[in-house]
């Protein structure tokens, strides 16, 4: 085991995986000389040579466009988007091409590829540079949504997208690149793409999140036991699609109340879909009304504004206290 970050544990999935298999290979803004905006592909130019990172201008759809003729011609493009908020430049691409060629070839031909995007607030940037909009590319058919949480599970959810034959939109939680650090295994790990982590058993509350919003459910969860008495199951889903609906109905069955928690807005959020599972898989084993605690429906605000936008443990816990004495 070694302790690193998220972004070295990404860093280390891509140059374990471009090691294993010369057909992998990254492109997108300053990914090579720069070595990417948050130095995610550092090294990578050095090691592997600009025929495997090359930089592209600043054009997402083109990054996204080449990616799908890589993926035709035999390689497995890793392509990064310095910033979600900039991706919707390629949703032409993605939604046309991307998501839709296992289907338009009936399943002759798929597009073995990874976007990867920062996305999510926490470093204070400006416009465009924070949102959380994973919704929208969790509604297109044909892709993969996958959001880590921490350096273990980045690296191994990373390798696992890498290699998976479907295209895979790989949100990335900024906050979370430098913030702490994990022990991550020597040997290559992969985890399996739509099955959700109980990272905190209990028997009171579910609690359902993902993504940079573990760190505050956890502090929450901590909260309630000492504080309130409050036993708190906390569920990491990990990706969005797939989303692992079983786990999730099989912990509702047994606490009976739940809250979701995500930095997105609330209008049609994450929350909207998994609170859809529960009603339709575990209606009547629900002992309270269910709480989304999310982002507001407004546009992310600028600097010191931000951490009131951003879900904290003291709303969390206000929403799992309410539903226990519902």
């Amino acid at each position: 085991m070694a302790e690193m970050t998220m972004a070295k544990a990404l860093n280390l999935a891509m140059r374990e995986a471009m090691a294993e298999d010369k057909t992998v290979m990254v492109l997108g803004q300053d990914v090579g000389k720069d070595e990417g905006v948050f130095r995610i592909t550092e090294g990578l130019l050095k090691e592997y040579g600009p025929d495997r990172v090359i930089d592209f201008p600043v054009a997402e759809s083109a990054i996204a466009g080449v990616a799908v003729g890589l993926c035709f011609t035999g390689f497995k493009p890793i392509a990064e988007m310095q910033f979600s908020g900039f991706g919707y430049h390629a949703f032409h691409q993605i939604e046309n091409h991307v998501s839709r060629f296992r289907s338009r070839t009936r399943g002759r031909y798929t597009c073995p590829m990874v976007i990867r995007m920062p996305f999510g607030a926490g470093i204070r940037a400006i416009e465009h540079h924070s949102e959380s909009r994973e919704a929208i590319w969790a509604h297109l058919p044909g892709l993969k949504v996958v959001i880590p949480s921490g350096p273990r599970n980045a690296r191994a959810l990373l390798r696992a997208s890498i290699f998976d034959p479907d295209p895979v939109m790989f949100y990335e939680p900024k906050a979370c690149y430098r913030a702490f650090k994990e022990e991550v295994p020597e040997q290559p790990e992969v985890m399996e793409i739509g099955k959700a982590n109980i990272v905190r058993p209990g028997d009171d509350v579910t609690i359902i999140s993902y993504g940079a919003s573990m760190r505050p459910v956890l502090e929450a969860a901590d909260e309630l036991e000492i504080e309130h008495h409050i036993d708190a199951e906390v569920i990491d889903l990990l990706s969005l699609v797939p989303l692992d609906t079983e786990t999730i109905v099989a912990s509702v069955k047994k606490t009976g109340r739940v809250v979701v928690v995500h930095e997105a807005p609330k209008n049609c959020g994450p929350a909207a879909e998994i609170i859809a599972r529960i009603v339709e898989n575990a209606l009547m084993f629900l002992e309270a009304p269910i709480e989304r605690v999310t982002g507001f429906d407004l546009v992310m605000p600028y600097f010191n504004l931000e951490k009131y936008y951003i879900p904290d443990a003291h709303r969390v816990v206000t929403a799992a206290r309410e539903v226990v004495s519902y």
